[in-house]
């Protein structure tokens, strides 16, 4: 990957842009971790709408035991969220350079690490829930939360339910009429450019989870390892800025 591309994907100086092109980064490799994830774990590690209803069907229902997981599974996409405001926040502080490209180089390691020992930690009880669960909620709470911080709450990767309404959004200014005699009134338009980029983001999660399922299916638990390279790839260089002694802009 160009170093000057790298710097604009996760560096510190955002542009519109480099959001742009972080989002659907991130959006492809969520959808490869949720549907490959659930070959793996059998559960949709991002979707903590489901996860969240489970628990309160459970409750209801009496089956107090199964509303464990559900928790276990919660507190990993919390801590993992919490964990990646805590870096950026701290990098913030200190004018760094990685400022958004640590948590993306933690999730790295901790795919790398699901790769080579997803088996092993498959039989480990975690907190309510098998390490892997765990290991994957905390990924995708991290991703999410940095993705939030660097566009502003306006892209989100993990999920899809919130992109899928905006781009019904859009498509309803779109389909407005407005009317000659309406002309005093403000009028309705749409966002051509936020239309396309809500396309986008959906695509790539899709493209990923095909090709996620795909890996698994191919590769077992390995099938994270080239996503954790990508990642790699994308963060390196902000990181590197900063052990080199690069000045901050």
């Amino acid at each position: 990957m160009p170093i000057h591309y790298a710097r604009k994907l996760t560096g510190s100086a955002r542009s519109a842009e480099g959001n742009r092109h972080l989002g659907a980064l991130l959006c492809f490799v969520a959808g490869a971790i949720n549907a490959g994830g659930f070959l793996a774990v059998r559960q949709y590690t991002s979707h903590m709408t489901g996860i969240v209803s489970s628990m309160a069907d459970h409750l209801a229902l009496g089956a107090y035991s199964l509303v464990l997981p559900g928790l276990g599974a919660l507190l990993s996409f919390l801590a993992g969220a919490a964990c990646s405001a805590i870096m950026v926040n701290y990098a913030r502080r200190r004018r760094m350079h990685g400022e958004y490209a640590l948590p993306l180089l933690l999730e790295a390691v901790l795919l790398l690490g699901f790769g080579m020992l997803g088996v092993q930690l498959a039989d480990i009880d975690g907190l309510f829930v098998p390490l892997t669960v765990m290991l994957l909620c905390f990924i995708m709470g991290l991703q999410n939360a940095l993705i939030t911080k660097v566009s502003k709450a306006e892209i989100r990767t993990t999920h899809i339910t919130g992109i899928v309404t905006d781009i019904g959004i859009e498509l309803g200014k779109m389909l407005y009429w407005n009317r000659e005699h309406e002309a005093g009134q403000h009028r309705v338009q749409s966002n051509p450019g936020r239309f396309a980029l809500l396309a986008t983001l959906v695509c790539a999660f899709f493209a990923g989870g095909v090709l996620g399922a795909l890996g698994f299916q191919a590769l077992g638990y390995a099938a994270t390892m080239p996503l954790a390279l990508l990642l790699v790839a994308a963060a390196i260089v902000p990181a590197a800025d900063d052990l080199m002694g690069r000045k901050h802009k």
